[in-house]
């Protein structure tokens, strides 16, 4: 034998081994405990989950162009020499880990994979034997954002391990999880956990969200004996309340500071003690906040918050003075919304998925560059920046999770959610109870037309039901299967149960609609128009013949809005192909034409943007 090809099959059997070991490790990452209250949508990605399109593309640039181009150094510099530079530094390689494992679980990618490895095994050199992994010294230690950073250590290393399943993750994550326990708590010679942590304490509180996860993954009953002492520390004297305030007044600003990000985060936490526990009180608590966010407090392009905190009902001040929009507080309103759709399978929760999808997460994220705005506006230039900060590690995290949310099982039926371009493999029950493998290719040119076709590979006949959301917005909506045409209103679930055959195709087209928008309380002579699940803005670098400053427009009656495709008057280097112009005209009585983008899009070349345009009434 020679030695080329004895090198080459050495290779060969190498590669297979460390394939067949890494499929044992990702198979035995599994929960110990499941949840209490049964879910109703099943969070799990599919085998298969390749989207394009839209949606695909923008997942897409959130790899190449930001996960990709981490600082590593700036990552972790703050662990390997301590302390760190930044209060809150350490936070960011968790936030990375967890976007990083999510996407690299979709994609499989070889260089994200080899990167997040890079960064792990770099992360655990600085574990002390006590399992401190922060950016403190000694003497400084669980002060200021201290539990903060070992908050985003354990979801960095409980997503990493999920993915991977590399047992010195969960490891690690152990650690951390028995020097939390042991050093806070309601008994003698413990720290009160209230006094480490800022706003209100609600910044070391919200460390019960990945507790919960740490208990699920090793079955450990400590860590949520710890997430209930969390619960009775909101009500220590000077703790934030979070469960007594919410019941007593229904409004979150009633809450401690108000603080948006922080709170929500403990709020998040709460869904999953109550997912684990079934406590009704807690279920109260989380429909209260709920019902006030997205009734009062929530901006049309689905986020939340002006200078961080949650202001009085309806109070949206939308441009960049206002801070509004913070990155975290949208992707953590994100994270909310899907543990509630997964418990209810209720779409209500579901629209605000989507809306928060299209708008305002893919809008903090410039798709030339990767660049994030910590706050983004919906009046002025998006501030993108490329540095590391706490949103500019949070919005990652919130796009990765996109392909948990478009397709899966929604009481255990399969069920297709978005209809962005996909190609889904998942093994599925028939209805005879047998497991099979189920193929899906849906080819659509949605958000720009409404017309999809699903096709259905299978290795044999099977009958078994397909489920298709019909959206809030969508109307005259139909689904032809072989001649047979289904119709459904909006928010709707369409369930189609048929002998499937290989290769069968369902048509599906419906209506998107466009709805003129006002401004409400804050901007009551304002509109924006909104197309399908999508708000549309005014980017000045694409109107100069607009000023901006002093341009009051008129807008028609609804059944007069008339959009014309008009992708080909966006710049070569614009990223993405949706464009509308229109006629509108203005307080002098002369008709002008305008270009609409996404507000996703906007302002990705620099551009001075505007969702809300002042409108001097009906025409």
């Amino acid at each position: 034998m020679s030695i080329r090809i004895f090198l080459s099959t050495t290779v060969l059997l190498l590669t297979t081994i460390q394939l067949s070991i890494a499929q044992l490790i990702t198979t035995a990452a599994i929960p110990k405990v499941d949840y209490v209250v049964p879910s109703q949508y099943d969070l799990a990605i599919p085998q298969t989950d390749i989207l394009s399109g839209y949606l695909g593309n923008r997942y897409q640039l959130n790899l190449e162009k930001r996960l990709l181009q981490v600082d590593e150094e700036g990552l972790l510099e703050g662990f390997h020499t301590r302390p760190g530079k930044q209060r809150w530094i350490g936070e960011h390689i968790g936030k990375y880990l967890e976007a990083a494992a999510n996407t690299w679980l979709v994609t499989k990618d070889s260089r994200l994979k080899q990167q997040m490895d890079r960064m792990f095994h770099r992360l655990l050199e600085t574990q002390g034997e006590d399992g401190y992994l922060g950016t403190y010294l000694p003497e400084n230690r669980w002060t200021s954002w201290d539990v903060w950073v070992h908050k985003y250590d354990l979801f960095g290393l409980l997503a990493y391990y999920g993915a991977v399943g590399d047992p010195k993750a969960l490891n690690a994550a152990t650690q951390i999880g028995d020097l939390l326990y042991n050093t806070f708590g309601d008994t003698p010679g413990k720290k009160n956990i209230l006094k480490s942590g800022s706003h209100v304490g609600m910044a070391a509180t919200s460390v019960i969200d990945p507790m919960l996860d740490l208990y699920r993954w090793t079955g450990d009953k400590k860590y949520l004996d710890f997430c209930r002492y969390i619960i009775r520390a909101y009500d220590f004297e000077g703790g934030p309340a979070i469960v007594t305030s919410i019941l007593k007044h229904k409004r979150v600003d009633k809450v401690a500071n108000a603080k948006a990000y922080e709170m929500l985060s403990n709020i998040v936490g709460l869904v999953k003690m109550y997912r684990l526990t079934g406590d009704k009180d807690l279920l109260n608590v989380i429909n209260y906040t709920f019902d006030d966010i997205s009734a009062n407090r929530l901006f049309v392009t689905g986020t939340s918050s002006d200078h961080e905190r949650f202001q009085d009902d309806h109070y949206l001040l939308a441009d960049t003075s206002a801070h509004m929009g913070e990155g975290c507080v949208t992707t953590t309103w994100l994270q909310f919304n899907t543990q509630l759709f997964s418990i209810t399978g209720d779409l209500k929760y579901y629209n605000e998925i989507e809306k928060t999808i299209y708008n305002h997460l893919l809008g903090a994220e410039n798709p030339q560059t990767g660049c994030v705005s910590y706050y983004t506006p919906l009046i002025g230039e998006k501030p993108y920046r490329c540095n590391i900060t706490c949103c500019l590690s949070s919005v990652p995290r919130g796009i990765a999770l996109i392909p948990y949310l478009n397709f899966g099982q929604l009481n255990h039926i399969p069920t297709i959610l978005l209809y962005e371009p996909a190609q889904i493999k998942e093994k599925i029950k028939t209805s005879s109870q047998q497991t099979i493998p189920l193929e899906l290719t849906l080819t659509s040119e949605f958000p720009r037309k409404g017309t999809a076709t699903l096709q259905v590979n299978l290795p044999q006949s099977a009958q078994f039901p397909l489920q298709l959301r019909i959206p809030e917005w969508a109307t005259n909506y139909t689904a032809t299967v072989n001649g047979k045409t289904y119709k459904s209103e909006p928010n709707q679930l369409l369930k189609i149960v048929r002998q499937w055959k290989n290769n069968d195709k369902i048509s599906i087209s419906f209506d998107i609609r466009t709805e003129i928008v006002n401004g409400g309380k804050t901007y009551p002579g304002s509109f924006t128009l909104k197309r399908g699940p999508q708000i549309f803005a005014l980017d000045q670098s694409l109107n100069p013949q607009v000023d901006f400053e002093t341009a009051k427009l008129v807008y028609p009656e609804k059944a007069a809005i008339k959009l014309t495709e008009a992708q080909d008057k966006l710049p070569k280097n614009w990223v993405g192909t949706l464009a509308y112009s229109t006629d509108i005209s203005t307080s002098d009585n002369k008709k002008q034409s305008i270009l609409l983008v996404p507000y996703a899009d906007a302002s990705q070349t620099g551009g001075f943007s505007k969702v809300w345009i002042p409108t001097t009434g009906r025409q």
